[in-house]
């Protein structure tokens, strides 16, 4: 089950930067995390997860298997992209592919660096972003129309939910306002949404990219990102490209806090980045745990126990029988998983089992 999250932002902003020092950090950790490049701007990093090593320490695991996101750099962004301008078309089917949108701001000044539209304001910026995949989306489903109108008279009965999605769709489009907010009053509804394919149904996560001064406190400019995230029910992370490049190439662990110590910061830009990517997508984690590894497995909030298991395998969600189940604390609180079944908090669990996150599993399937 794989996660993408697509980056994007206008040129000069610090787009490349933060994917360049995410990738850079990934390929620093290949010692201890498998780490892929699927093509030249997709790059697969680890999710950071404190709760692996105590687990791997508690059963004595010789591996620490991260679960991953992949992060994608989207080139071709300008305003007109919409209708063709700069890599226009490629750009749109790039993103498209994405199950969530980073936005990448520039929050900062710098009179080297050339701003396209001449002067530093991420507010507008994000708004020329969401303009343009709101003028594709409007484009997309206008085009729609003729053709479903036919299976619509036709009595066809997914067409008549999609037109009504559409229906209620392009209204707020034209208003200025994503997809994302359409109203949707029934899981039918939900389904035929989703199978339209809107840019701006995804969910946003906006990226202030600061200087090396406001990397622990931000300054005014993602101050105002802040607010526009919370009335856009986005998400909001605030790093330095430039000093997250750095980190990025620093060799061992203890310098790379030292250096962290030194700008007032707890933990990495990219690894909150990351971790709010996660989030975003609604994902949560599970365990398997034993001598040989410690890994976690993705899987989205909601997932019941037989489609987690196929996680791991498809032959595990077709034989499902049960699933033994311990809670994160319980099994740490325990000291491990026989602690966990001598005092009885390892659980059996059936089919409509719905996993929580941090669950320990071990799954029980027929061959």
């Amino acid at each position: 089950m794989g996660f993408k999250c697509g980056i994007v932002g206008l040129p000069n902003v610090g787009k490349s930067t933060l994917f360049n020092a995410l990738t850079n950090t990934a390929n620093a950790a290949a010692e201890n995390y498998p780490f892929c490049t699927i093509e030249p701007n997709v790059g697969q990093v680890p999710v950071p997860d404190d709760r692996q090593y105590k687990l791997a320490e508690l059963a004595g695991s010789k591996e620490i298997i991260p679960t991953q996101l992949s992060f994608v750099d989207i080139a071709g962004l300008v305003r007109g992209a919409s209708k063709g301008e700069g890599l226009g078309n490629q750009f749109l089917a790039n993103i498209r592919e994405t199950d969530a949108i980073c936005h990448v701001l520039r929050c900062f000044e710098d009179d080297d660096i050339t701003h396209v539209d001449g002067r530093v304001d991420p507010v507008s910026d994000a708004e020329t972003i969401e303009t343009e995949l709101m003028l594709a989306d409007l484009e997309s489903l206008e085009g729609r129309i003729h053709g479903l109108g036919r299976r619509v008279r036709g009595g066809d009965k997914e067409a008549v939910l999609a037109m009504t999605m559409i229906e209620r769709t392009i209204p707020l489009l034209k208003e200025g306002k994503p997809a994302r907010f359409v109203e949707r009053n029934s899981p039918d509804e939900e389904r035929a949404f989703k199978e339209l394919q809107l840019l701006t149904s995804k969910p946003i996560l906006y990226i202030c990219n600061v200087d090396e001064d406001s990397a622990s406190e931000g300054n005014e400019y993602s101050r105002a990102v802040e607010e526009m995230a919370a009335k856009n029910n986005a998400g909001c992370v605030v790093i330095s490209a430039a000093v997250e490049a750095e980190i990025a190439q620093l060799d061992s662990e203890e310098d790379k806090s030292e250096f962290l110590e030194t700008l007032g910061l707890g933990q990495t830009g990219l690894a909150r980045v990351i971790r709010a990517g996660y989030d975003l997508l609604e994902l949560i984690t599970y365990f398997t745990v034993g001598p040989k590894e410690c890994r976690a497995w993705t899987i989205t909030k909601g997932t019941k126990a037989p489609a987690a298991a196929g996680v791991i395998h498809t032959d595990f969600e077709k034989g499902f029988i049960r699933a033994e189940t311990t809670a994160y604390d319980e099994f740490v609180g325990c000291g491990g998983e026989q602690g966990a079944k001598d005092a009885g908090k390892m659980r059996l669990e059936g089919k409509e089992y719905i996993v929580q996150d941090g669950d320990v599993l071990h799954f029980r399937f027929a061959n």
